[in-house]
């Protein structure tokens, strides 16, 4: 039977066509599955970038809260110190010596003219003595010249005595010559000779005065000489004396004996501080006020110092102008009566009133943000469950409170303790 050959051209052409295989479709089934997943895994990597951690919990126990107030705040500075002694009396050693005895402990009454401690100096004792010794030699000596120039002087005295009355004498021989001369009963010669005996005892008479005066002026001259010697020898004994008096350390004035600095037996030379003693109801405090709060402190300003036994008013009287260890020393003047206990070296804290700010925004002072500063503070929301960062400015600040500038309104509630566990939150939630 004969086939048609169209028929079978078209068989032909049938069997040439290529048809998928199962294994195609597979594969392209399985990278659609691959793509989808893909955008699967992208779509959620970007959700879940867009989604914010969560928020912490707190404890409000844990923390510091407090309310955001309008109104007067009081600017103070409190600093640490000690009460020291308006007037100290420092007592040196004014001779060179050796400790002997010490008759006072610290913390004794004692009165003006109490000896506190006893010195020896054999040396300085004997010094004394030669110099006490040297004086007698002078005075005796002094007396000796008087006395010798006292009877050279009367020797002086007799013998212008003597020529006086020659003087007289001649004078009188003069006299009686001239009468007779006029008479004629002697001759002229004999008138001549009386004259010039008496003008001759006249100037020795004359001379004899002025030897007596000038012997006057040596005799004061030579005993004024020996006096200011004997006076010299008194001085320097005086000096000596006083110089062994001082080996026995007396105080100067009445009050508490502070502190001893020497002990038995120590060799001590002049100008060595020995003892200090104080008047204990003479007392000042001395506070240590932090130099970032110190700026503001000014001379005249109110103070209030706790003893620990009482509280007692002052007012600032000096102010250190050099910072040590991060303080400035201030000084204050009790104006009030001290409290029982009160004694120098007592450890006491200060407060110092720097000013009054009349009405202001104000807070508790954080744990952390500085005077004119910037910083980030937790501000608790109106359902009191969550705390939100926010920016608040501060201005000036006192002990426990700080101003507010900007960033927080009145009846605020801030966490003020320390946040820096959550730094990286913006929130945090309160349990």
């Amino acid at each position: 039977m004969d086939i048609p050959r169209n028929a079978t051209t078209s068989k032909q052409m049938s069997m040439d066509i290529p048809r998928p295989s199962k294994s195609h479709k597979r594969y392209a089934r399985y990278s659609i599955y691959f793509l989808c997943g893909l955008v699967a895994v992208v779509l959620t990597t970007i959700s879940l970038g867009r989604i914010k951690p969560a928020a912490p919990g707190v404890d409000r126990s844990t923390v510091w809260v407090d309310t955001v107030k309008r109104g007067p705040m009081m600017r103070e500075v409190r600093g640490n110190g000690t009460l020291v002694p308006r007037d100290v009396r420092v007592i040196a050693a004014s001779t060179e010596g050796r400790i002997e005895r010490i008759l006072v402990q610290p913390g004794e009454m004692v009165g003006v003219g109490s000896v506190l401690i006893e010195l020896t100096n054999a040396e300085l004792e004997q010094t004394a003595a030669d110099a006490q010794f040297q004086v007698s030699a002078a005075e005796a000596e002094y007396n000796n010249l008087k006395t010798r120039l006292d009877s050279e002087r009367l020797s002086q005295q007799a013998g212008a005595a003597t020529v006086r009355a020659d003087y007289q004498q001649a004078q009188i021989q003069s006299d009686t010559d001239e009468v007779l001369a006029k008479d004629g009963l002697i001759p002229p010669l004999n008138l001549r000779l009386s004259r010039v005996k008496a003008e001759e005892l006249a100037n020795r008479y004359k001379i004899e005065q002025q030897r007596l005066e000038v012997g006057i002026k040596t005799v004061e001259a030579q005993l004024t000489a020996q006096r200011t010697r004997v006076t010299q020898l008194q001085a320097l004994a005086q000096l000596r004396r006083s110089q062994v008096e001082r080996l026995s350390v007396r105080a100067g004035n009445s009050g508490v004996l502070q502190e001893i600095q020497v002990e038995v037996g120590q060799q001590v030379t002049p100008g060595t501080v020995l003892a200090r003693v104080v008047e204990p109801s003479q007392l000042k405090a001395e506070l240590r006020i932090p130099e970032t709060q110190a700026k503001d402190v000014q001379l005249g300003q109110v103070a209030s110092i706790d003893t620990r036994n009482g509280v007692v008013t002052g007012r600032v009287q000096r102010i250190d102008p050099a910072v040590q260890e991060g303080t400035v020393t201030v000084d204050v003047e009790l104006t009030g009566a001290l409290p029982q206990g009160a004694r120098p070296d007592l450890s006491i804290d200060g407060t110092i009133e720097l000013e009054r700010l009349e009405d202001v925004l104000y807070v508790g002072r954080p744990t952390f943000g500085q005077t004119d500063s910037t910083v980030g503070l937790f501000k608790i929301e109106d359902d009191g469950k969550n705390a939100v960062r926010v920016q608040v400015k501060l201005g000036r600040s006192s002990i426990n409170k700080v101003e507010i500038l900007e960033g927080l309104r009145e009846g605020d509630q801030m966490i003020l303790s320390d946040t820096s566990a959550w730094d990286a939150f913006n929130r945090i939630t309160l349990n």
